[in-house]
């Protein structure tokens, strides 16, 4: 009796135990979750987990980075003659704003000090649209100030400032944390904004060298900046009417998201072309990055000469650029690998769900034997198989032979050589352009071909 009794108190205390540690394991877990996401909201995403993983962050380098400084004019006579509550709101809307704008556009808040307002595009993850972006950026912000300036909402000016170069990156302090960036680049936007006029973007020649396309610009010749001489200086008025829905110089239309996109894709093919240049098996003789160079150059050949669209050209090298990236991961089924790397990348480069699923069918449409539905699938099959009539095809299919070959799945260059004149007599290319380009001379390799196996 007194043995079952002590049992039964030493349970009830180990289950009273148990609770209380369950309790404050989870009450650490929750504070946790607290502090990373306290981090998160302060540093850059892949800051915050460079910083949760080692405890440190390194500073990086960045060659081009474009930073926007906004200030509004007269803000210390302003603050005289606002109570503080109404000065801090007031503050508080503006740049709650512009925090959305700039996140929008995939920009980079800095800081805030007083009225003014820094962010930079191009870190921490590099591009080449960040001064596209940030000037887009810096005139939504100027339009959304004009607007509560028409409603009377309130009758500040504000002043922006835009310069494009070099940067260094990285996060200062040790309790608490502060992601910042250094070097001439910030000293001389921060010039552009102090040197602007109220109500206006005031841009530098190099930023004005990358934008000019896009963009309506003032210039203002030299002005003279402290410690720097004498810069060149821009007013950007808007988007040039071509590129803006109805001419109204503020709102991209989808010419402009192309033409952007065009240039977010060379970004895409660093990426793309790097990790296969890394990654890809030795043995893929064939199926190498040549291949992959060879395919992304033959989609833009093609396309141009059967006059597609800007938006389909920008479609059809990306499923070039994706269509064999399935071979890092595997040799089989290498199309379906191929497409969802294409569904996990192209959202972090901003392509729609309808473009990444004519992507998908794009890269599909390469498996063998080739079924293509529309032209950019003949364009893109064309490609694909376009050293069937290439001066080259002789050494070209010796690849293949030797990549399948070692994958057991030719047992002999007879084998090989019967497959392959049975497949180019079955062959045919879809589009007038290849046939026109390729016809004559995948005959006259077929022909070469059966001399060599003496076939008559």
């Amino acid at each position: 009796m007194i043995i079952r009794w002590r049992s039964y108190i030493f349970e009830k205390e180990k289950n009273k135990l148990d609770k209380v540690i369950n309790e404050r394991t989870e009450e650490l877990v929750i504070q946790k979750e607290r502090a990373e996401q306290l981090v998160s909201n302060i540093l850059p995403r892949q800051t915050a987990e460079e910083l949760k993983s080692f405890g440190r962050v390194s500073r990086k380098k960045y060659k081009m980075v474009t930073v926007l400084f906004s200030d509004i004019q007269e803000f210390t006579k302003i603050a005289e003659d606002m109570s503080p509550d109404k000065l801090l709101d007031e503050l508080d809307k503006y740049f709650l704003h512009f925090d959305m704008v700039v996140e929008q556009y995939n920009i980079e808040k800095i800081k805030t000090i007083g009225d003014a307002y820094m962010c930079a595009g191009g870190i921490p993850q590099k591009n080449r649209t960040n001064p596209i972006e940030v000037v887009l950026a810096a005139i939504e912000m100027r339009q959304y100030m004009q607007d509560l300036k028409t409603k009377k909402e309130n009758v500040w000016d504000v002043r922006i400032g835009i310069h494009t170069g070099g940067v260094i990156a990285g996060v200062v302090g040790s309790k608490k944390f502060s992601y910042d960036i250094w070097g001439d680049t910030v000293n001389i936007a921060s010039r552009m904004e102090s040197l602007g006029k109220p109500g206006e973007i005031n841009i530098s020649e190099t930023t004005y060298d990358i934008v000019k396309e896009y963009f309506e610009c003032i210039p203002r010749g030299k002005v003279p900046a402290k410690y720097k001489g004498e810069l060149y200086m821009y007013f950007v008025n808007g988007l040039k009417k071509d590129y803006s829905k109805n001419g109204d110089g503020i709102t991209p239309n989808e010419k402009f998201y192309t033409k952007l996109q065009m240039v977010r894709f060379d970004d895409i093919d660093e990426l793309i072309m790097t990790k296969l240049e890394r990654g890809l098996p030795k043995t893929l003789y064939y199926h190498d990055l040549k291949h992959t160079i060879d395919v992304c150059t033959q989609v833009e050949i093609l396309g141009r000469m059967e006059n597609v669209t800007e938006e389909e050209m920008l479609l059809l090298k990306t499923a070039a650029l994706f269509h064999d990236s399935g071979f890092l991961i595997g040799y089989d089924d290498h199309e379906f690998l191929a497409i969802k790397m294409a569904k996990e990348t192209l959202p972090k480069f901003n392509y729609s769900d309808n473009q990444i699923k004519i992507i998908s069918d794009l890269i599909f449409a390469t498996r063998l034997p080739p079924n293509p539905k529309n032209l950019l699938e003949q364009i893109m099959c064309d490609a694909d198989l376009d050293y069937l009539g290439r001066p080259d095809f002789i050494p070209v299919s010796q690849k293949l032979f030797r990549e399948l070959f070692e994958r057991n799945k030719i047992k002999s260059v007879e084998e090989w050589n019967k497959m392959q004149v049975k497949f180019i007599e079955n062959h045919q290319y879809f589009t007038a352009t290849a046939r026109q380009l390729r016809s004559q001379n995948k005959n006259d390799q077929l022909q070469k071909l059966k001399e060599l196996m003496n076939i008559a």
